[in-house]
């Protein structure tokens, strides 16, 4: 199974990560040691959003507690969250893979 965390981050967020960045990361990479957290980072030409892909017997709640733990959510460098199941259908390491 997966989750899509979806992050929106203030307008400031090059300068307002910075002072966080150093505790974010390393949660991220425990996450990943854990076997939670596949793949972490900021998308768009802002950057304003970030997607971190979860994995997991309950991937939507891993990515619920991450984000309630986030010092970048906890000091309003991410202005709004959300964590959704992702049904994947294709890839190597797609949860439910339909093939043609």
């Amino acid at each position: 199974m997966h989750a899509v965390l979806e992050y929106t981050y203030a307008d400031n967020y090059l300068e307002s990560r910075e002072q966080y960045r150093a505790d974010h990361l390393p949660a991220g990479w425990e996450a990943v040691e854990r076997g939670e957290l596949l793949l972490g980072g900021a998308i768009g030409e802002g950057p304003f959003k970030g997607l971190l892909i979860f994995t997991g017997e309950n991937p939507v709640e891993a990515a619920k507690a991450f984000a309630a733990a986030d010092p970048y959510v906890m000091n309003g460098v991410v202005t709004s969250w959300t964590a959704s199941p992702w049904t994947t259908v294709l890839g190597n390491e797609a949860a439910t893979p339909v093939r043609p």
